[in-house]
Order: structure tokens, then sequence, then C-alpha cells
């Protein structure tokens, strides 16, 4: 098939050599290949400047990320046969990984696939489709979905705020089959209901798979504290794991409904506590109240959403770790993460070697973690890599 061109500014094509997959707007030769020539989630030939191809890429003139790469064959066809390959290896690779169908099934550009992820919670798969050029091949995904998975249900979730940036619409879509108000999922041998239609996100969050496992495996007799629980999936972890006493802190009431009818379908709803409300009053109100807990998760949302957020954002982070410090107890565990990119590992490094100066407590890293394997990092495109965890053991003055 014949694609148009776009061609690159000489020295522009360096980052996708080493395996980037984003191409920026001030980075075209905008007099070779004028970007208004192009509709948005248009398929063209990514061109060097001496003219040698790079690939094929989707392109939306209106987007900071004008062209994302799918394919480093100049000479192929974005149609039926791209999308069977990459979501058959996909598949697979899952597949290997888990024993179970509950996963990240697609993980946008480290499964060649930009602008897409797809959660599968058995029979149901839960879309998020967060680019023009993918939007454009929706209804090609989900017939390829339906014939390589048969689902019950596909659900387009539409309403990530990525979609605005590029005018797409927030409403919902009922894809294929009919949806369940609540799905019945499994997590390190622990049973859990969602909403995906009500939930955050795509419904559920299985970055943190390996590390709740890590977790709940130090928690027997524990008093745990899970701030910014969700629906309960560190906390109900723990409890099933042996904890004495676990306490879900979350702002939203359909979330906390949620996991504790996750409790009680696990056994454990006599030692959890639901507490409806900010996490940051919370933990004011405990220290003032002289309240501790002996092992804390601190799993907040993404609060540096965009670079320009970083200041406050930072500020947010230290304020929350310096706060669960004060309450736990001596000799306690706390686990403190970050799902915000422009966070790094090595800012909430800083973050907790500062708060426990600042109390004069004694914390040492016991471990740390990342995303689980069904969120796998592409090497070339650090913006793949954004979960960040520290399991810290932490003490009196020594």
């Amino acid at each position: 098939m014949h694609y148009p061109e776009l061609f690159l500014k000489k020295h522009e094509d360096k980052r996708l050599r080493q395996g980037h997959l984003w191409v920026f707007s001030n980075e075209i030769d905008a007099k070779r290949s004028p970007l208004d020539a192009f509709a948005a989630g248009d398929v063209a030939v990514v061109n060097d400047s001496g003219g040698k191809a790079l690939g094929l890429a989707y392109v939306n003139p209106n987007a900071l990320i004008c062209a994302r790469l799918l394919t480093r064959k100049p000479n192929g066809t974005i149609g039926e046969k791209f999308f069977k390959t990459r979501l058959t290896q996909a598949l697979a690779l899952r597949q290997r990984l888990f024993e179970r169908p509950f996963y990240r099934l697609v993980f946008g550009e480290s499964d060649g696939l930009p602008g897409l992820v797809i959660d599968r919670y058995g029979e149901v798969l839960s879309v998020q489709i967060t680019t023009a050029g993918m939007e454009v091949h929706k209804n090609l995904l989900v017939k390829v979905l339906v014939e390589l998975i048969r689902p019950a249900a596909i659900l387009l979730k539409n309403d990530t705020s990525q979609r605005q940036l590029e005018n797409l619409s927030l409403e919902p879509e009922m894809a294929y089959g009919d949806l369940p108000e609540k799905l019945l999922i499994e997590e390190n041998d622990t049973r859990f209901l969602i909403n995906v239609a009500e939930g955050q996100k795509t419904g559920w969050f299985y970055d943190h798979r390996c590390g709740r496992a890590r977790f709940a495996g130090w928690c027997k007799g524990l008093r745990v504290l899970d701030l910014f629980s969700y629906a309960g999936a560190w906390g109900i972890t723990a409890a099933v794991a042996g904890a004495a006493e676990v306490t879900c802190v979350d702002s939203s009431e359909t979330a906390l409904s949620l996991a504790a009818e996750s409790a009680a379908l696990n056994g454990v709803h006599d030692i959890m506590n639901f507490a409806r409300g900010d996490v940051f009053e919370y933990l004011k109100q405990a220290r003032e109240q002289n309240l501790h807990f002996d092992a804390i998760v601190l799993d907040p949302p993404a609060l540096i959403k965009r670079k320009k957020d970083y200041k406050a954002g930072y500020e947010a982070y230290r304020r929350l770790n310096h706060l669960a410090l004060q309450v736990l107890n001596t000799d306690g565990l706390l686990v403190s993460a970050s799902c915000s990119h422009h966070l790094s590992r090595a800012d909430l490094h800083e973050i907790l070697r500062a708060s426990a100066r600042h109390i004069d407590r004694h914390l040492v890293f016991i471990a740390s973690d990342g995303q689980g394997p069904d969120h796998p990092v592409l090497p070339a495109m650090p913006e793949t890599e954004y979960l960040k965890t520290f399991f810290c053991a932490v003490s009196g003055r020594i």
C-alpha cells in the first residue's frame, strides 16, 4: 500500500534509530512535508532528512507528539494482519507470565501499539484508546480482539484526559457484548470485585501486583494502614496473608464499598476498617489522636500529571511521606510508591531520606519495585517506566 511521506529535519532521526517511537512536531521538515497536509490518524512513511525510510507511523498534525511509529518496515501495511500479529504477540507474553486471564494485555508502545492500553478481566476487556491514530483503527481492533480472545464484552473506556489532547470524545462505548455491573477477578490468590465502567482508569491497577505480594508476606500479625486504598488491593491482600487489622482510607465511597464486599468475599471483613476521607486530613488527625500503625502503604494517584506541576507535586509527596512516618510505629514498615513519571526514583529516594531525618527516624530500604511484567518497559522509551516503589524498615534514632 502506498502511504504519504513525512520528512524529518537533519539529525532528528537519532532518537528513532535508538528505539524511541515518538516524533515531535518541531522535528518535521514542514517545507518538504507540511503537517497540515495530513488528517488526524493518517498513516505515513517516516523518512530521515536524506530520504531513507525509517518506518510507518500514524500522524496527528494538531498534537505535539505528531507521529508515533507503528513498525520499522516501511513497505508494510497497517491493517488486520498488523493488529493480529501485535495482539497475538502480546497475548503470548501474558500467557507465559500468568496462569489466569487477569493482566494488562497491551501496554502501548512497549507492545508496539502506541495509544492503546487493554486490561483483561477474564472474559471482559477494558480498552483505553488515547490517540487519534489508534481511534481510526478501533473497529478493526475490536474485530481482531473478538476473533483472538472470544471475550464476553469489550468496553472502550474513553474517559482519560489524554483523549482531550487529541480532540477525541470522552463518551464510553460498549464495543462488543454486554458488561456486568461487577466483575470478579483474582490477584495473588485473593479475589476482588471491581466495577469496570465506574472505576478509575481501566477499572483496576495491575501494575502493583508483585509489590502487593511482597508486602503481604511481611504483614502477618501487623496493624496495617492502606492509604489511597481504592478497592483495597494492598489492604485485603495483606489481611488474607494474616495481618491483624487493616484500615483502608480513600476519598471514593464507591471504591470503599467494593473493598468491603471483597473483604467479605475473602473472609477477612471482621479485621477490616474503611474510612472515607482526604488522606492528608486523615494522617493529621491520626497524629493528633496519637494513632500508630505497624505498616503503612502510601500509594497515591499521580500527583504530577504534567512537567509544570512538578514543584507542587513534589511538595505533596514530601508532605504525605512525612505525615505517614509520624504515625508509623517504631520498627515499622513503610511502602512508599509513585506512579508519576515526572517524579524520578531518585526524587522519591530523596523524599524518604529527608523525611526520616527530619523526624529523627532511622530508615533503610529493604526492597524496591516497579511495575509488574505485564507493564513491560521499552528500553529506549523512559516514558514507559513510570512506577517506583520503596519498601522501608523504619526504627527509632540509632
